[in-house]
C-alpha cells in the first residue's frame, strides 16, 4: 500500500512538473512573438520616418476636349530643362509689358501678375509703390482716368550663358493718355533687367500665373535719350528693384 501511495505521488509530482514546463514553453513562446511583432512595428515606423521626406503633392492640369471628351494630363514644368532663348525673350516683353502699363480695369490683375515674378525683395519694393500711402503710386498718379501704354520695340540679351542670370535690355515706348481726352504723349524708355528661371512655387495660384518660374532679381529704367522731358512719370521703376 506504501508503495502504491509513492507511485501514485512520483505521477502527480510528475504530471505538475510537465504542466509547468509547458506554461513556460508557452510563455517563452508568447514572449517570442511580442518581440517580434514589437520589432516589426518598430521597422515599419522608421520606413514611414524614412520616406516621410519623398512624400510630395503635384499639381497637375487634365485637358478635356469639349467636342470630343479626350482627356490628357498636360506636363508641368519643374525648372530643370534649359528653355529656349525664345521664351526667355518672350517672358521679359511680357513682364515689361504689363508692369509699365496702367489701365485702371487692369491695375488689380496686373499688380497680381507682376508679384508673381518677383522674389519676396522684389515684392516688398513692387507692394511699396504701389501702396496708397505713396504720392506716386500708379494709383494716385492715374486716379484721373489717365491710361498708360507699353508698346517694345526691341529685347536684347546681354548676358546669357546657362550660368548665371540673364541680363536683358529692352527698348519701349510707353504712352500717356491723360483721362481729359488730351492727345497721347510718348517717352522712349530702355529698362535693364535680371533675371532667372527657378522651379515654379508650389502655390496654385502663383504656379498659375508663373508656370515656368521666371523671376526678375533686378530692374532698372532710364530714359532713352537723356535730355528727353519727362512726361508724367509714374514712378514705376527709376532705380533699383522699384517699378
Amino acid at each position: 500500500m506504501h508503495s502504491a501511495d509513492d507511485d501514485y505521488f512520483r505521477e502527480a509530482s510528475r504530471w505538475d512538473e510537465n504542466r509547468e514546463a509547458m506554461l513556460i514553453r508557452a510563455a517563452r513562446r508568447a514572449w517570442a512573438v511580442a518581440a517580434l511583432g514589437s520589432a516589426i512595428a518598430g521597422l515599419s515606423t522608421v520606413a514611414v520616418v524614412a520616406l516621410a521626406p519623398l512624400k510630395r503633392v503635384d499639381a497637375f492640369v487634365v485637358r478635356v476636349d469639349g467636342s470630343s471628351g479626350v482627356a490628357d494630363v498636360i506636363p508641368n514644368y519643374v525648372g530643370t530643362a534649359d528653355l529656349p532663348e525664345s521664351v526667355l525673350r518672350h517672358m521679359a516683353s511680357e513682364y515689361v509689358t504689363v508692369r509699365e502699363r496702367y489701365v485702371a480695369a487692369l491695375a488689380e490683375t496686373d499688380y497680381e501678375q507682376v508679384g508673381a515674378y518677383h522674389p519676396s525683395a522684389m515684392n516688398q519694393k513692387w507692394a511699396a509703390l504701389w501702396a496708397r500711402a505713396n504720392p506716386y503710386s500708379p494709383l494716385n498718379l492715374y486716379s484721373d482716368g489717365t491710361q498708360v501704354s507699353a508698346r517694345i520695340r526691341s529685347v536684347s540679351l546681354l548676358r546669357h550663358d546657362h550660368r548665371n542670370p540673364d541680363v536683358l535690355q529692352v527698348r519701349l515706348t510707353r504712352g500717356i493718355r491723360r483721362g481729359d481726352g488730351a492727345e497721347e504723349r510718348t517717352e522712349q524708355l530702355v529698362v535693364t533687367m535680371t533675371t532667372v528661371f527657378s522651379p515654379p512655387s508650389s502655390d496654385a495660384k502663383i504656379r498659375s500665373l508663373n508656370p515656368l518660374g521666371f523671376k526678375v532679381l533686378e530692374y532698372t529704367t532710364e530714359a532713352e535719350l537723356p535730355d528727353a522731358p519727362a512726361l508724367g512719370v509714374q514712378g514705376q521703376g527709376r532705380s533699383g528693384g522699384a517699378p
